[in-house]
């Protein structure tokens, strides 16, 4: 049916199946399961027809031999001739045995063959009853009968028996006649059942085609007219695919354009300073022009730096970030004690205020590690000289990483700008790429935690809140409950 590297009736579902194939399988593999049990039920069925016109054969002969059986004085009588007993075993396939007696047990009259039967507790005269038993090894019906003879009531037992000869020739035709015709219709209903699936899985051959047919560069949705109803989630689910992969195929020629716009401008600047160099002849006018390149190298590092960064957190971290446990209590306290020597360079107090606990969330520590880098390096960039920065993590029903500032402050029109790529606030001093923010906004997104800039409660600066789940408590909604 299906070759070998594909799903088998029962069998473990290979890398490479079929869906026709699955179809077929659950379509034909009940069917070849009930065939047995059919068969069987068929035997049962056909063995009980049989057995009603030779029972009912048996007890007329009952009621023949029990009309002749009488009490002649005082004594059991049975007259029944030998030209009717030559009649009752004229048969050329079964052998007939009758047999009249006593419920004790002696024999009256007939064949000693028929076994004995129970007594019952309670007797009715006018019932026959039927029985299967054997005789020499070969299986008999017994029909049976208790009479009940005279005023005494003397009860007499007639038992009539015949061997399944012909009662089995009977169940045998009536099974072939039902079974036989089945060895033709299976293999029809299966080819019927072939073409039917054929036909039915046309529309996903046909979906097929039209996909096979688009330009590479192709991302329009797919049309849905003329689609079954059972493909339409598909379809809609394959478009709503579409509609992100062009999204993030936008975002990286954006990204591309804009990290080509800034890398021209410090290149540019770069190659004009060192032209400037190499033509100055005073040893302390060089080397202001090479502190200057320094400086401009350095700037370009950082923004391309930033730039992988920003690349980084927009990727797939299913793909390229593993999320494991991370401890945001000492990720907070490594970043802070990285960020020392800028601050002390520009005559800034920096320090940490944790909860003396682990503080447990889900992510990437690379990506993590990132985001708390870029709001404290944001932070020192934008405070004065003499000015405070504060790293602190709470933990409460979530995760909480605060960076605090005593800086130039943020104002509330610009507190949603600042997080777009390459924004800068205007009339600020501090050298920087616009790209910090933009990239601690992805990573929160990443990890479903939120940020938020808020106005410094200890007089101006910033505070730049970011609320994690925290790992093991289940959330119906991310809120910020920090309010």
């Amino acid at each position: 049916m299906r070759g070998p590297e594909q799903t088998r009736i029962f069998g473990t579902p290979t890398e490479l199946n079929s869906l026709f194939g699955e179809i077929l399988d659950w379509m034909l593999a009940p069917l070849l399961f009930l065939w047995p049990i059919s068969i069987a039920v068929t035997h049962h069925v056909a063995n009980e027809i049989a057995n009603q016109p030779y029972d009912q054969a048996l007890a007329e002969n009952i009621g023949v031999i029990g009309r002749q059986v009488k009490i002649v004085d005082g004594r059991i009588v049975v007259n029944f001739p030998a030209p009717a007993r030559a009649l009752l075993r004229a048969d050329e396939h079964d052998i007939t045995y009758y047999q009249v007696s006593g419920l004790s047990g002696g024999l009256i009259s007939g064949d000693r063959e028929i076994p004995r039967v129970k007594i019952p507790e309670t007797i009715d005269p006018d019932a026959v009853l039927f029985r299967d038993d054997d005789v020499s090894g070969e299986d008999i019906r017994v029909a049976y009968q208790f009479l009940m003879l005279g005023k005494e009531r003397t009860r007499v037992l007639v038992q009539v028996a015949e061997t399944r000869r012909k009662r089995g020739d009977l169940a045998g035709r009536i099974i072939s006649g039902v079974i036989l015709p089945q060895f033709a219709i299976i293999p029809l209903a299966v080819i019927l059942v072939y073409l039917g699936l054929s036909r039915g899985i046309a529309p996903l051959q046909r979906l097929q085609r039209r996909i096979r047919q688009r330009r590479p560069g192709d991302l329009a949705p797919i049309s849905i007219n003329g689609v079954p109803e059972e493909l339409r989630p598909v379809i809609v689910a394959f478009n709503d695919m579409m509609v992100r992969l062009e999204e993030n195929l936008q975002a990286q020629q954006r990204f591309i354009a804009d990290a080509a716009h800034q890398m021209r401008t410090p290149l540019t600047g770069l190659k004009m300073q060192t032209e400037l160099a190499l033509s100055e002849t005073e040893p302390q006018l060089m080397r202001n022009s090479l502190r200057q390149i320094a400086e401009s190298a350095d700037r370009a590092v950082h923004l391309i730096n930033q730039l992988l960064a920003l690349a980084r957190a927009e990727s797939s971290h299913e793909k390229v970030h593993s999320f494991e446990k991370v401890d945001l209590e000492n990720l907070a306290r490594v970043a802070a004690q990285e960020g020392v020597p800028r601050a002390l360079a520009k005559g800034i107090d920096i320090g940490f205020e944790g909860t003396g606990w682990p503080l447990l969330i889900e992510g990437s520590p690379v990506l993590l590690h990132e985001l708390a880098s870029n709001l404290i390096d944001n932070a020192i960039k934008y405070t004065p000289e003499g000015g405070r920065v504060t790293v602190r993590t709470r933990a409460e029903a979530y995760a909480i990483l605060e960076v605090e500032d005593s800086g130039i402050g943020i104002g509330a029109e610009e507190r949603e700008r600042v997080f777009e790529r390459f924004y800068r606030i205007l009339g600020s001093e501090a050298h920087g790429s616009g790209l910090g923010l933009a990239i601690v906004r992805e990573i929160a997104e990443l990890h479903r935690a939120s940020i938020e800039l808020r106005p410094n409660g200890h007089g101006q600066g910033t505070l730049a809140q970011v609320v994690f789940p925290r790992l093991g408590v289940t959330y119906p909604l991310l809120q910020d409950d920090t309010d």
